[in-house]
């Protein structure tokens, strides 16, 4: 495909899907959005780790070929739009991709560009895992009891864009059916939103889930709702998911209230969200993965990932049946934007777990392996510095240096 800002490289080829299978050359061509504010900081020191990390897995034998695509204020300026219709269309086309933190208005402006993203390439799985790495500074005594990943429906709940604003004509008339069916009143003066959750999105999150278990040897599966309050969806959402797991894996679960004893099935239970919060905080062991609603997944995802030192050390991956696109969970925080200062952890970990769906796992366990070393020897940024006596404190172009110099292979 011609594509008019986009430089398609030379080299390399297309990852495509055959027989219902991802299919990955040796040097696949993937699109990269570097991000606003801290992005391009955190991306060269990135790419600089993923590269390294690859050829000293195989040798020469396998290459990413990157492929820059535009979002956010970089692409303002070269399009006049915030999320090019081409940047869309080219991830549809290479089917994986990665990216930096995106700005995001708060309660006016444009509509968040990732729930965009995540929207229109329907990835409908935000996976979130939260690991604890020696000698990362955490609140809590003791963070290596936490290792949960964290499957977020992606698509669906407040976060579908189903909102108006006060005193909107489509707010005022959804107010007045609401009163004329119901009888139920609300304020004239309200803003509007609805909350879908669908059979279908709550079947093919808690799928993912559960695939993901069987393949990589999880031990059971939480689904978090607050199904006490809000019956007919997030209750909805829990009932849903255990028939998909009765129903398609029956010989592969158990239920929490039918165990009498170890087992080496996936146990399957579920929490209300707000004691699922205490929870992951008294009992961390106890749970390895949630499968969550949007909304109560952003609240968790994050705040598992505080547990462990924050978002600067939390990765992302956005999937749907092939698509993905892996992300820093974090903002922009343009004010360190050129200082070679921030924490590239987030992105470094999102593109471990590229590395992983793409099927390079000694690329991926490299770059866990240089990360950890770096920590653990006490040479970090700023954000981790502050908070660990006697580390040094280096730039995120000397963090990343320190990783691939502490990679083995």
């Amino acid at each position: 495909m011609a594509y008019q800002r986009i430089s398609v490289p030379v080299e390399g080829e297309k990852i495509t899907v055959q027989n219902n299978t991802l299919v990955v050359p040796d040097t696949p061509i993937i699109p990269f959005i570097e991000g606003d504010g801290t992005g391009p900081d955190i991306w060269r020191a990135s790419q600089y780790v993923f590269d390294q990390a690859v050829a000293r897995a195989y040798h020469g034998r396998r290459k990413i070929v990157w492929m820059e695509v535009y979002a956010g204020e970089k692409a303002n300026q070269l399009y006049g739009t915030y999320l090019p219709d081409e940047t869309v269309e080219a991830i549809q086309e290479y089917y994986v991709a990665i990216k930096g933190p995106l700005t995001t208005p708060v309660g006016e402006g444009f509509k968040s560009l990732n729930v965009t993203l995540r929207q229109v390439l329907d990835l409908y799985a935000c996976i979130r895992p939260v690991k604890y790495y020696q000698g990362t500074p955490c609140p809590v005594k003791n963070p290596e009891k936490v290792d949960m990943i964290i499957f977020r429906e992606n698509t669906e709940d407040v976060y579908s864009g189903l909102e108006w604003a006060m005193d909107t004509a489509e707010a005022r008339d959804i107010i007045a059916y609401i009163e004329s069916r119901t009888g139920k009143k609300i304020r004239p003066d309200s803003g509007i939103g609805i909350k879908p959750m669908s059979r279908f999105g709550s079947e093919r999150i808690m799928r993912k889930a559960l695939e993901y278990a069987i393949a990589n040897h999880r031990k059971s599966i939480t689904i978090v709702h607050k199904g006490n309050i809000m019956k007919y969806t997030e209750g909805a959402f829990k009932n849903w998911c255990y028939e998909l797991a009765r129903r398609e894996f029956g010989d592969k679960i158990i239920l929490e209230s039918e165990l009498t004893g170890p087992t080496d099935r996936i146990v399957i239970k579920d929490r209300i969200a707000d004691n699922m919060f205490q929870q992951a905080l008294l009992r961390p062991d106890e749970y390895d993965i949630l499968v969550t609603m949007n909304l109560n997944g952003d609240y968790l995802s994050d705040a598992v990932a505080a547990q462990v030192g924050g978002l600067g050390m939390a990765p992302g991956g956005n999937i749907g049946d092939f698509y993905a696109v892996f992300e820093a969970t974090h903002g922009t925080a343009p004010k360190y934007a050129g200082l070679d200062k921030v924490n590239p952890g987030s992105v470094i970990l999102s593109g471990k777990m590229m590395l992983e769906y793409l099927g390079w796992i000694e690329a991926a366990q490299l770059i866990e392996q240089g990360l950890q070393k770096t920590i653990a020897s006490g040479v970090v940024t700023y954000d981790l510095a502050r908070q660990m006596p006697g580390s040094r404190e280096v730039k995120t172009s000397e963090f990343t240096k320190a990783i691939v110099e502490n990679m083995e292979g």
